[in-house]
């Protein structure tokens, strides 16, 4: 009599890493490594000057077309990206993180926890002491020190990679790519709407980001997809038992 396994893996994201050959290609590295770059020299730029650096006037223009009225549907869209992206935004990754371990996927699990952590913390908080820019004057949210790099900009752009590693197959991942472009470029928008960065701090968070979860996912890429190979071995198992 054939016996069906206890608790079979769910197959979600199995393909995502197993039949992405190019996960660990030089190309993924090296877009990683100059956006995380590009991050860093902006960061230098500035921290030469934090209070007036020499891309100040194109900083000062795009905040005064963000001048408002802040009302209507654009500061509701607004105050939702800013929900999302503090601290009650971490549900998303906490999420994440739980639904891994529950299916025993501990690579996943230590891939999303490792990058999160390294890119918010590492990454964006380094850059924040470095360089420790003025914010915009009135922001009209809550906001703790340092303006250089939007930290909710990098937070949208880490959590578009890594949710793509995992979730997604590799065969959907370039719309994937593009909704993710739409959000994170949603997400700088409502920075500066809130008067709470400056234009080059959401564009520096938004490619440190990036930069941190596509090395990340480099240097993960052979052992989540050894995972994934087993992942799809024992749900072809449970199949063929069912």
């Amino acid at each position: 009599m054939s016996t069906i396994p206890v608790d079979p893996p769910l197959e979600v994201a199995a393909p995502a890493s197993a039949t992405d050959r190019g996960s660990r290609s030089t190309g993924t590295l090296t877009l990683g490594i100059a956006l995380l770059g590009s991050a860093a020299a902006l960061g230098l730029v500035v921290r030469r000057d934090a209070g007036r650096p020499s891309f100040q006037s194109l900083d000062d223009r795009w905040l005064s077309w963000m001048g408002g009225p802040h009302e209507g549907l654009p500061s509701a869209v607004a105050a939702l990206l800013n929900w999302f992206g503090g601290p009650l935004g971490s549900v998303v990754p906490l999420a994440l993180l739980a639904f891994l371990l529950v299916r025993r996927r501990w690579v996943s699990a230590g891939f999303l926890f490792l990058a999160y952590m390294a890119g918010n913390m590492l990454v964006v908080q380094g850059l924040k002491h470095l360089v420790d820019r003025p914010r915009p004057e009135n922001p009209l949210v809550r906001v703790d020190h340092g303006s250089f790099p939007s930290g909710h900009a990098a937070g949208a752009a880490l959590l578009v990679v890594l949710v793509g590693v995992l979730l997604v197959p590799a065969a959907r991942r370039r719309a994937w790519w593009i909704g993710g472009a739409v959000f994170t470029v949603a997400m700088m928008w409502s920075r500066t709407w809130l008067h709470a960065h400056w234009l080059s701090d959401t564009a520096a968070g938004a490619v440190a980001g990036a930069g941190a979860g596509l090395i990340a996912w480099w240097l993960c890429a052979p052992a989540l997809a050894r995972e994934a190979g087993r992942t799809a071995e024992r749900a072809h198992s449970y199949r063929r038992a069912a």
